[in-house]
């Protein structure tokens, strides 16, 4: 039985690939009498053992069929070797040399297929990034794109498109940010001049991010379709929070992000509606502003809020009739109360004076 019909009977598949593997067999085989004739003589590549590497990954196989090939074809070549010895009569010493040599030549047939099959994987994962680096950028880019568009290019990207992802904003919070080790199904662009996550299961990033280094904000969970927006969402939350909390959830600061989403407006209401307090000295609007804050949330009597202000009651009580004198009938109003509210938050907020 000739080599390529040995390895066909092990290795059904191979069929496909006949003239491939016919071929690879011819060099093997060419190659080595070349060594045996001149062990000296300058060894040209074995171009065709790299590509039968490659071939293995593409076809979506590990290099097991191969090396078993392999193994094959070296066992019926040394049975011709072992023929031939015998009707030549070779010593004993040559046909250790020929076994040596032998051996030799399948381990680098072998080397040269792991060589493609490892520069087949990292060219495809290099093409997969570029194709998933794209995808992130349509669905977080802005302006949108036609999301027809971006349901083809995660197709393209091998990348299945989940119900619903958030996205997660990154800025190092020390000198040095070690990799992050993330799922597969997580889209990474930290080339981005604020670089950032697409997630589709949140849960386990936080913890992976604190331990490389990063300090994130957590974006809403939406349709793939408006990733841009918790995108959004996630680099405001950044910006507004204590840059001492590692991992900050825009689920948690939604008051803040709604009221803080036009800064100037979210002024404006601030000096407006707090107009009463600003000819006072800094000192004086700090007490009353806290007073004014505890009383609107406490909605009970002079103790309660004295216990939050950690003052006496008659300090409140000092200060509440200051209030209102200042603002008068708007302490009763429904709907001034809840504009005062929303202006003492964005004083806060903002850390306005």
């Amino acid at each position: 039985m000739g080599i390529f019909e040995a390895i066909e009977k092990s290795i059904p598949e191979y069929q496909h690939f006949r003239e491939n593997v016919i071929e690879g067999i011819q060099q093997a085989l060419d190659k080595f009498v070349d060594h045996i004739s001149a062990p000296d003589a300058v060894v040209h590549p074995h171009d065709i053992h790299r590509k039968l590497g490659a071939w293995e990954f593409k076809s979506g196989r590990s290099l097991d069929s191969l090396q078993a090939a392999y193994r094959i074809g070296a066992r019926v070549a040394w049975r011709h070797v072992c023929a031939f010895a015998e009707r030549r009569r070779l010593s004993l010493r040559s046909m250790s040399v020929l076994g040596e040599a032998m051996i030799a030549h399948v381990d680098e047939l072998v080397s040269l297929s792991v060589d493609g099959y490892a520069a087949a994987q990292a060219s495809a994962a290099g093409t997969l990034e570029r194709k998933r680096r794209r995808l992130t950028e349509l669905l977080a880019g802005d302006p949108p794109v036609p999301w027809q568009a971006v349901v083809d290019a995660a197709d393209v990207a091998a990348w299945p498109m989940p119900a619903t992802l958030c996205a997660v904003a990154l800025e190092p919070s020390s000198g040095h940010v070690d990799e992050l080790l993330l799922p597969p199904d997580v889209l990474v662009n930290l080339e981005d001049a604020t670089p950032y996550l697409l997630v589709p299961n949140p849960v386990e990033v936080p913890r992976m991010i604190r331990a490389a280094g990063w300090r994130a904000g957590v974006g809403l969970t939406v349709l793939p379709q408006e990733a841009r927006k918790s995108l959004a969402c996630a680099r405001r939350v950044l910006a507004v929070t204590s840059a001492d909390e590692p991992v900050v959830d825009c689920a948690d600061h939604l008051v803040e992000l709604t009221l803080l989403a036009d800064e100037f407006l979210a002024r404006q209401l601030a000096a407006r509606a707090l107009a009463p307090l600003a000819p006072l000295t800094a000192r004086q609007r700090t007490k009353l502003a806290e007073t004014l804050s505890a009383w609107l949330s406490a909605r009970g009597g002079a103790p309660e809020i004295a216990a939050r202000l950690d003052v006496h009651p008659q300090t409140v009580r000092y200060r509440v009739n200051q209030l209102e004198e200042l603002f008068g009938n708007r302490l009763h109003d429904a709907d001034e109360r809840f504009t005062l509210e929303l202006a003492l938050r964005a004083r806060a907020f903002l850390d306005l004076d």
